[in-house]
């Protein structure tokens, strides 16, 4: 774990920079990094970071005194470095490549806020980041000052939460919350926390790490008026994790707020499982749960960190059982689209029968276990969770099929191309009981 003090180990020029005033987040805003001239006084710049920092139809760049600090100057692929400073091979076009990849815009019932899953809801507060990440999945609007959310629209998603009762979690991202004015922040939660059916809210945030001096005793007295509340944070690379961000943390956990971590699979940053491996182990080290290990996004400017999707399999293969469960992120890919995100792993039933799997562990030793010969099915018509479940109609997915809603899922037009007359359409019967399913699918 890095222990920088309050005094940058990087750059002469904060030497002489007081404690209180490192200490200090709004000085820490105040003095991001931006430009050739600002790096150049701290790193030899290769050309490629040259071009990539002036070109001005890029992503915002701006970047935190504390998180350059943690950049090893000697180390031209210093993983820290990689992810915040931007390369010329940033603009080159790669096949799949979208603006708004996840489809935010598409299942966003007002401005700022994204209802895809049946039972929770993405608000989006800001578009500013104490620093900004050159893969980022929102990079068409976050960073943009003129990309903002008003009062109206706050107003807009507020009122969209209280007339939807299936709502139960609420995320607040962005851009990042913990950048709003502190008041701002408190009022929004406030409101959340009057409409009785959100039973959850959670803050998602990078801020503590691009800045951990933003986590005061006032902010952790003040999300602590909001429990339950849950935060993520955003770790990539064990170099990130130092002891300002563990005290960070620590004021946080005792705040009563239980901490995740969220990472991106990112080539030649942590697309190695002994990176992997440290990275889970000083994150729970800190009362950091690691949460989600992400495939890259389909967004401009992030071609040159995108892996296959196999590294990450194996990544998981190389943590499953040698490191305690807890310790394990979840591997997703989020559907491009809109589908959501999708969990990926290796492959632990090798097979079955109406009666035994076969299944292999960690270290390839296989299994039979015996199926009961007794088991009653559950009672669905009679369970009264099944019967008072909050599931919008239309989103029970696979399992509605197990639960017999459905008879089946079918692509977009499918009927309609295999159904080429009036008589052929008749015979086909009832379809009331299958759903369409497919990108751009009606609802």
């Amino acid at each position: 774990m890095k222990d920088l003090g309050f005094a940058s180990k990087i750059a002469a020029q904060y030497n002489d920079v007081p404690k209180e005033k490192w200490s200090d987040w709004r000085w820490q805003l105040s003095h991001r990094l931006n430009s050739v001239e600002d790096f150049e006084q701290i790193l030899q710049l290769s050309e490629s970071e040259k071009k990539g920092l002036s070109k001005s139809d890029l992503f915002r760049v701006d970047i935190t005194p504390y998180f350059v600090s943690l950049i090893d100057p000697n180390d031209p692929d210093d993983p820290i470095r990689k992810q915040v400073i931007p390369l010329e091979g940033e603009i080159v076009p790669f096949t799949g490549m979208m603006d708004d990849s996840l489809a935010e815009d598409r299942d966003s019932p007002v401005p700022g806020l994204v209802h895809r899953y049946p039972d929770r809801a993405l608000m989006l507060v800001t578009t500013q980041c104490a620093s900004y990440c050159r893969y980022c999945t929102r990079s068409r609007i976050v960073g943009d000052p003129m990309e903002t959310f008003s009062k109206a629209e706050f107003n807009a998603q507020i009122e969209y939460l209280k007339r939807t009762p299936q709502i139960r979690d609420v995320l607040l991202s962005g851009g990042d919350p913990l950048t709003l004015k502190p008041s701002i922040l408190e009022e929004l939660l406030t409101r959340l926390r009057e409409i009785p059916h959100i039973e959850i809210i959670r803050l998602g945030t990078r801020t503590p790490v691009f800045m951990p001096m933003r986590v005061t005793d006032e902010l952790c007295d003040m999300l602590s008026q909001f429990h339950p509340l849950w935060m993520n944070i955003h770790v990539n690379h064990p170099n990130e994790i130092t002891t300002e961000l563990a005290e960070a943390c620590d004021k946080l956990s005792r705040a009563g707020i239980p901490l995740g971590n969220q990472s991106v699979l990112l080539a030649g940053v942590n697309d190695c499982v002994h990176i992997q491996r440290k990275l889970v182990h000083d994150l729970v080290k800190i009362r950091v749960r690691p949460y989600y290990l992400y495939q890259c996004d389909l967004v401009p400017g992030a071609g040159h960190f995108r892996t296959p999707v196999s590294k990450g399999i194996e990544i998981i293969e190389g943590l499953r059982g040698h490191t305690s469960g807890y310790a394990i992120p979840t591997f997703v890919v989020d559907a491009p689209g809109g589908g959501g995100k999708i969990p990926v792993g290796p492959t632990y039933l090798i097979s079955q029968s109406d009666h035994k799997i076969v299944l292999r562990n960690y270290e390839g030793y296989i299994t039979a276990y015996e199926e009961p010969d007794t088991y009653q099915k559950h009672d669905v018509k009679n369970c009264q969770y099944c019967q008072s479940k909050r599931q919008e109609l239309g989103q029970s997915g696979i399992h509605g099929l197990l639960e017999g809603e459905s008879f089946g899922i079918i692509p977009q037009h499918f009927l309609e191309t295999h159904s080429r007359s009036e008589e052929q359409h008749r015979l086909r019967g009832d379809a009331s009981k299958w759903k369409p399913l497919g990108i751009g699918s009606e609802e």
